[in-house]
Order: C-alpha cells, then structure tokens, then sequence
C-alpha cells in the first residue's frame, strides 16, 4: 500500500487548553481561559501545513467530557470541516476533574493511522509520556513524527522528555501564537472584555421578591453558614446556589438575594412592560403555583385532575405539535447548526414552538404569563436544552446560571413574535 503526501494533527484539548491557561492565567484551569475555537482550528491548520509542506488530511480534537456527553464546545468544533471529535470520559476524584480514555484514543488513532499508510506527517500536540509507544510505532511505519508544545509559564518543558526525544521534529506554540485564538478572563488587570451582559437574564434576577420569598430567601442564606462551600460546576468555576436541595451561599452584606424559580413563581407581569409585581394574597386554600424545577404542580380548587390551571392546560407541548418528519429535522439541524449556548437552545425551542403552533393567540396567551413559563412546556424546554451537554456532573441538574439563560432565550423570541403580532 502505498503511502499517501498529506498530514494529520492530533490534539490533546486537556493539555492544549491547560497549558494555555498556565501561560495566560497563571494556573491550569480552563475556566480562566477564553477560546476562539474556529480561529484555533485555523491556526493549527495553517501551521500544520507549513510546518510538514504536506496538505492536511484531518485535525482530530480529543477531550473529555462527563458520560462522554458533547458538551457546547465540541458541538461546535465537530461541525468545522476537516475536524473530528473523540471523546473520553471526565470523571471527579478528590475534588479534581481527570480525564479518562483520551490518552488510549489518541495511542489507537495514531498506531492505525500510521498502519494503513494513511499520512506521511503526523503533528502531535501533547505533553503526556503515555504516547510514547504510538508515537514510536508510527516511526516505524516510516510516519513523520512533528511534536508541539506549548510555551510553558516557568520556562521549563511541560512535556514527557521522552516524547521530546523520540519526535522527528519539534515546535513551540509560543505566546503570540497562543493569543489569537485564546485570551484569559482575568490576568491581574489585562482582563480580556466582559461578556456582553443580557437585559432579559438581568430583568429576571432584578425582579422584585414578595416579602415571603425574601424571607425564605434570608432563611436559606442563614442556614447556608453551617453547610459546605458550594459545588464545582462543570466548567471548573463556582456554582450560583440553586433550588434542588444543594449547598447554598450566604448572601454578602448589601447585596441582594438572587430568586430561585420558586421565588419567581410568586411574581407576575401585568402588561407588555414585562416589569413583574408581586401577586395578590395567595389563591384561596393557600395552594401556590411552582416551576417543574420544583416537582411539578400543586393542586389548586377548580384546575381539574391535572393541576394545571384552565389558562396554560391548552397550551400544547412541542412534541404534541412535531411530526416524526420534523423530528428527524429538528435533531439535523441541532447537529449541524445549534452550538448549545444556554440563550440560543432557549430561541430555537421557542422558534420552533411558535412556527408550529395552529393558533397564533397561544402566543399572546403565553406572553402576559412572564416570567413563569407553563410547567409542561418549561420541563419540555429543559429536557431539550439537556441534550446539549448543559447538564452539571452534580445529580444531573442544569447550572442555575444556564437555566436563567436558556429562559431567558425562550422569552426573547416569544417577545418578538408577540409584538409582531400586536
């Protein structure tokens, strides 16, 4: 068989990114790191065929990813041409996020590659010795072997000197390589620039509380003292407290209490402004109205078996409203276009609600029903948004953070819709 004049590159994203961050943010943490994954797959291609003169076959991004679930970031990535995602697990040890399988994927697409003559060059970005015997095994094979570092913060490797030794050849992505395509959040005062804030997430945290919401709140907060600090979310960073029964944080001095969804389920908008105001004294025989983040419905007098009330029991389900047809649509488009965004998952849920809808005065219905989305279209909404990899480690919840987002996303287009057809 005979051998074919092009390159292939390997990433190791765990050290790519880690290193990046090391260099950049003074420690390894991802979550201190900002990446413009198109311009560093462009990078890599455009470096990779200088570098081997070869024209380039395929960039295959290994990484991790709890259950093996895609999470937003290779959703992106594994739609770019030429790139292939392989994903390991991310199990939590210790307190610590640790890869498992990536190395074994990255020794078997190595060892095959170079068995089936499919390359000539093959670019290695990794530090991890564990390669060594794919790296040595494809020399064999008459492969050429180009490793890649990053610049290390302290100026020493932070690679196997094994690894080093055995390449063919070796480059280092230095800092100004780096900075194209990766920019940290926060470098003692070089920050890179906020994230824009969104007025539909601010409107909601910023709605005003009825008293017995700030008192639950202050109660929370009270007995958040005496409990353990709050859980890793998935993305390396602190988790906001939510309302699933896990560690809470007290709230700072002069600031105020962030409402859970069953805070919200006591506030109401009276009109388009969509200001919310406090409800009126509770429905007669004390039964409140709850979000499906808190177990559903409670009875009220005169809602029928269902516990829905007669206002939003019409109101049909996206699966009601979806083909088998539009079904196979629906999961194409969200592979190949959707990136999982929080805020988008919640606009392309509403877009396709609102489009299939055979009654355009649904809408209006659900517009004056801000910020309290139905409990089976708001469950629907977050099984969806699921599917997106957005579900943290922990018991399997949505980030608070990413549920504000994704409802927010959901309202925005009921909005626009709604004052189109005003």
């Amino acid at each position: 068989m005979e051998r074919v004049d092009r390159c292939v590159v390997l990433v190791d994203a765990g050290y790519l990114l880690g290193a990046a961050a090391s260099l950049l943010a003074g420690e390894p943490a991802r979550s201190r790191i900002t990446v413009d994954h198109a311009a560093l797959i462009q990078g890599l291609r455009e470096r990779a065929q200088a570098d081997t003169e070869q024209p380039l076959l395929r960039i295959y991004w290994f990484d991790g990813a709890p259950d093996r679930v895609p999470q937003p970031e290779h959703r992106r990535l594994r739609v770019m041409p030429r790139v292939t995602v392989r994903l390991g697990a991310l199990t939590r040890s210790d307190g610590r996020w640790a890869q498992k399988g990536v190395d074994a994927a990255m020794h078997a697409e190595l060892t095959e590659l170079a068995r089936n003559r499919a390359c000539s060059d093959v670019v290695l970005v990794t530090g991890d010795g564990d390669l060594l015997p794919g790296l040595m095994s494809a020399k064999e094979h008459g492969v050429a072997v180009h490793l890649w570092a990053v610049q290390a913060a302290d100026g020493d490797y932070n690679q196997s000197e094994d690894l080093v030794a055995e390449a063919d050849e070796r480059r280092v992505l230095d800092r100004a390589w780096i900075t194209k395509a990766v920019r940290a959040k926060d470098l003692g005062g070089i920050c890179a620039p906020a994230p824009a804030p969104r007025p539909e997430i601010a409107a909601i945290l910023s709605a005003p509380l009825p008293e017995s919401a700030l008192a639950a709140s202050a109660e929370r907060a009270a007995q958040a003292q005496a409990r353990t600090p709050a859980p890793v979310a998935r993305n390396g960073s602190t988790a906001p407290p939510t309302d699933h029964g896990t560690e809470q944080h007290p709230t700072p001095p002069g600031t105020k209490a962030v409402p859970t969804p069953k805070d919200l389920a006591g506030l109401r908008a009276p009109g388009p402004d969509r200001q919310p105001a406090p409800l009126q004294p509770q429905h007669p025989g004390g039964a409140t109205l709850r979000w499906s983040s808190d177990k559903g419905w409670v009875e009220r007098p005169g809602s029928g078996t269902s516990g829905e009330p007669p206002e939003t029991a019409s109101l049909p389900t996206l699966a009601q409203l979806t083909s088998a047809e539009q079904r196979w649509a629906d999961r194409e488009e969200d592979i190949t276009t959707v990136g999982g965004d929080p805020f988008e998952v919640g606009q392309v849920f509403a877009r396709r609600w609102m489009e299939r809808l055979p009654e355009t005065a649904h809408v209006q219905k659900l517009s004056v029903m801000y910020p309290r989305v139905p409990h089976r279209i708001d469950g629907e909404l977050l099984r969806y948004a699921a599917r997106f990899g957005l579900l943290a480690h922990k018991d399997d919840q949505i980030d608070e953070h990413d549920r504000y987002a994704i409802r927010a996303g959901f309202w925005r287009e009921i909005d626009v819709r709604a004052a189109e057809e005003a």
